[in-house]
């Protein structure tokens, strides 16, 4: 099986370079440190810890832990891996030069092998799941503690792996913990074949997210240029054909309240352009976050084309949608507007966050719509009661505070397998 692996990966790597190219066109980073990706690695160290976080979301769970080990292990380099552009940048807001980045490899054999030799883990420590044959395996060869934290497997994930069993039994023994951020979670990895004494329920990093002591007076003053006397709502990483059922129902809103603004925040920043052109082709008025304009009374949509400030856009605003749930993305992070004690609501499609999304739903503290008719009915309620929009707020902050502690647990873990 690891052979035709091999064979099919070898075979791919024309539509690999394609892809990356193609990606490129509206993204122009995806070209740069394309060496990186066959492991290439820029760095030359003799050992470091090392953190692989895909993308954005992965990243931003990443950042407390990462500030952790950087608190307790201040003389060991860190070295972050990421698969995206937008995720490298997310670290590198986050950390400037205090950790080292670099592109993970493609899993072909001979780029694993330069790369870990070039780099040399003291451990290796994957977020959330990101299961690789030929890593894994070198990683196994190589003796070096491996541990899967924040792990989560969807069902659909999980469907996916079963077709593969031999392989995937086979990457789950060279996992030295796994720490899951669900019990519905850690069961699947343990019905794929990893031992039961390897994996731990430790909760999800998402709850124990960084809120800056300067936040809220941020977002006041941002408050100020949205407008404070006017109805605000976010709809936030929104993806391709969601700003379409967004606009819709923002023209609901303003048909009963004409004061109302929207905040619109495409998940990739290779959108903004288009979403822009998009909103104005609607015939909504629009200010967009990276000119630094004020929202005039006629402004309808305020355009966040920026990158890194999603916590402080979350804190100016009155009620949030998280996108990413109207398309078959699986939806984004909720919490982080839960965190800061705002209405919540989700379109129907969240299988990347079931079980937080669950919690909260079980605690009034979200809010699911189907349609653009669903969600400017919601958004009018919260706006017409205030005292309602405070206790669905309040109720999303409470589980979020109840949930807290996945961040200590999972750093023990990994302080035990560095001294071990």
């Amino acid at each position: 099986m690891r052979f035709l692996y091999n064979l099919l990966i070898y075979l791919a790597l024309p539509f690999i370079l394609l892809r990356l190219l193609w990606r490129s066109r509206n993204l122009p980073d995806y070209r740069k440190n394309i060496s990186e990706r066959f492991g290439f690695c820029p760095h030359k160290l003799k050992n470091c810890i090392w953190v692989h976080s895909v993308s954005v979301g992965e990243s931003i769970a990443a950042i407390p832990l990462i500030k952790l080990i950087q608190k307790n292990y201040p003389n060991i380099p860190i070295v972050v891996t990421n698969m995206t552009p937008t995720g490298r940048a997310r670290i590198k807001a986050a950390f400037n030069e205090t950790v080292l980045q670099t592109y993970i490899p493609y899993d072909f054999p001979d780029a694993v092998h330069r790369f870990l030799n070039r780099i040399n883990p003291k451990i290796a420590i994957i977020l959330e799941t990101e299961l690789w044959p030929n890593l894994f395996a070198k990683i196994k060869e190589k003796n070096i503690p491996l541990i899967v934290t924040n792990a989560r497997l969807s069902e659909k994930s999980f469907l996916g792996y079963q077709r593969i069993a031999s392989v995937t039994k086979d990457m789950l023994t060279a996992v030295t913990k796994l720490a899951a951020q669900g019990k519905a979670d850690l069961e699947r990895f343990i019905s794929l074949g990893l031992s039961q004494e390897k994996g731990v329920f430790t909760g999800n990093l998402k709850f124990d997210l960084e809120i800056t002591s300067d936040l809220f007076a941020k977002g006041e003053a941002l408050r100020k240029k949205l407008g404070e006397d006017r109805p605000v709502w976010i709809a936030a990483s929104t993806h391709e054909g969601e700003e379409e059922i967004i606009l819709a129902a923002h023209k609901l809103i303003l048909e009963k309240d004409p004061n109302a603004l929207l905040v619109l925040v495409p998940r990739h920043p290779n959108r903004f352009d288009q979403v822009a052109e998009l909103v104005t082709k609607n015939g909504f008025s629009m200010v967009r976050r990276s000119q630094n304009g004020e929202c005039s009374s006629d402004t309808k949509v305020y355009l966040g084309d920026t990158m890194g400030e999603m916590m402080l856009l979350f804190a100016s605003i009155d009620v949030a949608f998280v996108a990413g749930s109207f398309a078959e993305v699986g939806g984004h992070n909720v919490l982080e507007p839960a965190a800061l004690s705002k209405p919540v609501l989700s379109g129907p499609i969240l299988f990347n966050f079931t079980e937080i999304s669950q919690k909260l739903m079980d605690a009034k503290g979200l809010l699911i719509v189907k349609n653009a008719e669903e969600l400017a009915q919601t958004v009018n309620k919260l706006f017409g009661d205030k005292n309602y929009c405070k206790e669905i707020g309040e109720n999303a902050k409470r589980v979020v505070d109840e949930n807290r502690g996945a961040l200590l647990k999972q750093f023990h873990l990994i302080e035990g397998l560095l001294a071990g």
